[in-house]
């Protein structure tokens, strides 16, 4: 149990994507066909550094699937980039994209590097070559990058700014998580968070519970995690637990939040401020209503499963929970709303960004929240009535209503 468990996230994802075809009815050749990306572009990016001494850096771009229209997703700079992870990542995106009806495919990007460690020069000069080294294979109309693990909207704005220097025309559309100055969206940063609050509010309706009786911990504190706990603390919730890195803080009477958002650093590290810590295993076995992993993968495994006392887990990191603990987390009763689907709001507000910078007319942040609720609301009420009608977990619901807009596009183009 433990060995497949290691397997990698690629091996992992075409596992459930092999389960949903089969329950949708589609071929074996649909399977070889989606199973991994279309294409996958390795590159070498040499940059000078600070120091006078040229260090040549490598990354990854893959374009999953384009059948239903160009691909689309996050750029990562990060020491662990593999090809594997940026062909997982890319299908997760696909899978999105097809839960929340975008005309998109999914893509993704990658450079083994660490950001940390790096001058603001030599970030901007290894974000330039980046697309220079990609910047056949991307465009508004073929593959648009945004921002993902350690990247921001200071490095899409490079990107963007290389990528009209080599096409001689400005062309906004070519990136999304872009500064809003260069044709960013309003409610950009936040919406990935903003998408997991969405989620959290219709899987709490499903238990028949209120957001302001609700116990929350949060695995994670940078981005998507330190907003989410802004959001949901501000709705009324009592958040209970937080983490980092070095550890986790839990209190049962609720955390004081404003604080500890006030006393966070870039990198969303706050427990060295404490002494009285936890480790971030014991922080998800913690008393809650709500557990939301937020930081890494395989943080829930068939070792600590049985030890979750959340009734509801919803996933807004990519790939925290590994199959076997899904199998038993859904098996004790556990209501587990998937990566794919729970942190889909990223993705949906990139694509509002697109199609803001396509017509030329910008929308306020009211009007982007209200288009982004209706849509993840659509998302989890088609993925949760698949769970309930054909009696399967909703990992692998939200997989089959995911592949089946890819499978049917690549059907009508004659593909399979």
């Amino acid at each position: 149990m433990a060995e497949t468990e290691k397997l990698n996230v690629l091996h992992s994802t075409q596992v459930v994507i092999k389960e949903a075809l089969t329950k949708l009815g589609y071929s074996e050749e649909m399977f070889e066909l989606l199973k991994e990306p279309l294409r996958m572009l390795t590159v070498r990016i040499p940059v000078r550094m600070d120091d006078g001494k040229v260090k040549v850096f490598t990354g990854y771009r893959a374009q999953h699937n384009d059948a239903v229209g160009p691909t689309k997703g996050g750029v990562r700079f990060h020491p662990d980039v593999t090809e594997d992870e940026v062909s997982a990542l890319s299908i997760w995106m696909s899978l999105k994209c097809g839960i929340v009806n975008l005309p998109y495919g999914g893509g993704k990007g990658g450079i083994i590097c660490d950001p940390r460690e790096m001058s603001f020069g030599e970030l901007e000069r290894l974000s330039r070559g980046y697309v220079r080294a990609i910047s056949q294979l991307v465009g508004p109309t073929k593959d648009i990058p945004a921002p993902d693990v350690m990247t921001n909207s200071q490095i899409m704005a490079w990107m963007l700014d290389e990528y009209s220097r080599i096409r001689e025309f400005d062309a906004p559309g070519f990136i999304t998580g872009k500064p809003i100055v260069l044709g960013g969206s309003q409610g950009r940063e936040t919406a990935t968070a903003k998408g997991v609050t969405i989620m959290i509010d219709q899987a709490l309706k499903t238990r028949g519970i209120d957001v302001k009786d609700a116990r929350i911990v949060i695995q994670g504190f940078g981005n998507a995690g330190s907003y989410l706990a802004k959001m949901m603390h501000e709705a009324g919730a009592k958040v209970v637990g937080i983490s980092d890195v070095y550890g986790g803080l839990y209190d049962e009477k609720g955390l004081d939040i404003e604080y500890l958002l006030d006393r966070r650093d870039s990198f969303g590290t706050v427990t060295n401020l404490f002494t009285d810590t936890i480790t971030n295993k014991e922080l998800l076995e913690q008393p809650c209503d709500i557990l939301v992993p937020a930081a890494i993968e395989n943080q829930i495994t068939h070792e600590n499963a049985h030890l979750i006392k959340a009734g509801i887990v919803v996933e807004a990191a990519n790939g925290p929970t590994t199959l076997e603990a899904t199998k038993i987390l859904t098996e004790r009763g556990v209501l587990l709303v998937p990566d794919v689907l729970a942190s889909a709001g990223g993705v949906v507000v990139s694509y509002f960004e697109w199609v803001q910078n396509n017509q030329g007319y910008y929308w306020t942040e009211e009007e982007v929240y209200t288009k982004l609720h209706e849509m993840l609301i659509r998302g989890f009420e088609n993925v949760y009535q698949l769970h309930r009608t054909r009696g399967v977990d909703m990992r692998l619901a939200a997989y089959m209503v995911g592949a089946r807009k890819m499978a049917e596009a690549a059907k009508f183009r004659g593909w399979v």
